[in-house]
């Protein structure tokens, strides 16, 4: 019987699910795209469905299901005695209790998979070593340093490891691992939290408020809270008390919160304290990652680097890391979330039967369903008017060069939580009031907030110092003379600006587009923004899409081939 393994992110956040059959991976999908959730943490149906259905089968056909946690690794977070001492001894016994309770929990979530999958085997597999399969896996690299940070995988918090590709598949080794509670993504939710913003989520603001405040101003209390060391960091508990997985438990003590300011509510203005305290966290933040960096380059001897984990989409550590780390190059996969390892599960559990090298996940990010076949009617939408122009490429760039904010919905769905052409927002960067109108009127977000530019790979050495290939849009770049003079729009208050370099093999419909926009304006580079607004996921199905049509400010839809605005009064 052949082996088809299903991939599962469910029951925490970020719900995904992700399918390898005859060698080769079918797609990785998230479940928000499709139920309209942000990081939903509900079984995801809706994915699983489209991924059988792609692949013709049943779910009596799964012959294993891979569960991107182990729930038997929580035991090792609820053993009190390392935490007796006097300044974790208050939390030590809830903190136990807590992980035994995520334990049982994790447990029956894999074991209710088989109400879904009678046939299949159940697997947990470690959450880092999804998370490093996925991340390497995805990457160009023959063999290379993989270097996983987040806020909690089990017990882990940061790994590293030497990885190769092998006829049998890939072979990781070298593995070392830092465990709760020194945690670099529980410090920096906590303190995103206590900004006003949503853990887990939101952590991008905090990040892009950074560049409006003075690090110094809370720099001394950050290297006393997160402290270097030579393998890694820890995190003092008197700043970040000890970890207990419930929310009864505040992440920031009383002593943090007196030497700073006291937790913004969401709605309160932002005052420059709020701005200071985030530039210290993330100035601290980088400082880490390029040290763990480092450490990964020497413990491996590897010249290139994976990146993968929640703080991976801390894009101006990254751009760092490219810069002061020393590898040759670096790469984040275009999902290094917990919603990726829903494919590094399943490429786990595929191996141990398989031994081959999987298909369909090298340079791969459009892995989700598409709707090229959609007809629409004139009026799709009361109030919405749609035809087909007979030059897609050229009509939509000349729009763009116009300064209409256009929607685009084409092609397959992007896996992570980028948008990367197929499910994006685009604008001209030539046009100063667009990063207004967008955030206003679009976004509905913070006026702080920027927007990344997607720009043609042969020219982006023109405008942007990153040196190296970013297709994700995952790392911030500095930018030259050049840019700043021509496109100010897309660089941010520090100087640098989250890219995306565009090749015609990666996507040969926005490549089409970006370069009749270059012959027009002269500008190879465009404003790409996901599509969605704030507080909804990027839009996964044509429905959504003509929803964000009708409640932002978008001033037109390219829907596969159909140009949909709203008609005039």
């Amino acid at each position: 019987m052949k082996s088809v393994v299903l991939g599962l992110c469910s029951g925490t956040h970020d719900s995904a699910a992700a399918l390898i059959t005859e060698g080769r991976l079918v797609g990785l999908v998230e479940e928000e795209r499709l139920n309209s959730i942000k990081h939903t943490k509900a079984y995801p149906a809706a994915a699983v469905d489209w991924l059988l259905d792609t692949a013709g089968i049943s779910p009596g056909d799964v012959t294993d299901v891979a569960y991107n946690f182990a729930p038997r690794l929580y035991l090792l977070g609820a053993l009190p005695l390392g935490h007796l001492r006097p300044a974790t001894a208050r939390r030590a016994v809830p903190r136990a209790r807590s992980f035994f309770t995520v334990t049982r929990r994790a447990a029956q979530r894999l074991h209710g998979f088989g109400e879904h999958f009678p046939h299949a085997r159940r697997h947990g597999v470690e959450h880092h070593r999804a998370h490093g399969l996925y991340a390497f896996g995805a990457s160009p690299f023959e063999e290379a340093a993989v270097l996983i940070v987040d806020s909690l995988g089990e017990t882990v918090t940061t790994s590293m490891c030497s990885a190769r590709r092998t006829p049998g598949g890939i072979h990781m080794h070298q593995r070392w691992s830092l465990h709760d509670p020194a945690s670099l993504g529980y410090a920096y939710g906590a303190v995103t939290e206590h900004l006003g913003w949503r853990r887990g989520d939101e952590e991008g603001t905090v990040m892009a408020l950074a560049a409006l405040g003075d690090p110094a101003r809370f720099r001394d209390l950050f290297a006393q809270a997160i402290v270097l060391t030579e393998e890694a960091f820890a995190l003092n508990p008197a700043w970040f008390p000890l970890r207990v997985i419930s929310s009864r438990y505040p992440r920031l003590s009383a002593q943090f919160v007196e030497a700073t300011c006291p937790s913004r509510a969401p709605e309160e203005e932002v005052a420059q304290v709020h701005a200071d305290l985030a530039a210290a966290l993330q100035e601290r933040t980088e400082q880490v990652m390029v040290h763990l960096a480092r450490r990964a380059r020497r413990r491996t001897g590897q010249r290139a680097l994976c990146v993968g984990g929640g703080v991976a989409l801390n894009c101006v550590s990254l751009g760092r890391i490219v810069a002061e780390a020393g590898y040759d190059e670096v790469f984040v996969p275009p999902s290094p979330g917990d919603a990726g390892t829903a494919a590094g599960a399943a490429l786990s559990v595929w191996q141990r039967h398989t031994p081959a090298q999987v298909e369909g996940i090298q340079d791969a990010c459009y892995l989700g369903p598409a709707f090229s076949g959609i007809t629409l009617v004139e009026r799709p939408r009361p109030g919405m008017w749609a035809h087909r122009p007979a030059d897609a490429v050229r009509h939509l760039a000349s729009e763009l060069a116009a300064g209409t904010i256009v929607g685009l919905f084409r092609g397959a769905l992007e896996a992570g939580p980028r948008a990367l052409g197929n499910r994006s927002i685009l604008a001209s960067p030539l046009r100063p009031e667009v990063v207004g109108r967008l955030n206003a009127r679009v976004k509905f977000r913070e006026p702080f907030r920027p927007f990344a530019p997607v720009v043609l790979a042969d020219k982006a050495a023109d405008y942007f110092t990153l040196g190296q290939a970013a297709p994700y849009m995952s790392f911030a770049s500095g930018v030259t003379p050049l840019a700043r003079e021509t496109i100010p729009a897309i660089v941010h208050a520090n100087g640098l600006a989250r890219i995306q370099t565009l090749t015609p093999e990666r996507n040969p419909f926005l490549d089409a587009v970006l370069r009749a926009f270059h012959e027009i304006t002269g500008a190879p580079v465009l404003i790409n923004t996901s599509l969605n607004i704030k507080g909804k996921p990027i839009c996964g199905t044509p429905d959504q899409a003509l929803d964000c049509l009708a409640e932002s400010g978008i001033d037109a839809l390219l829907l596969e081939d159909w140009w949909v605005q709203e008609a005039e009064e």
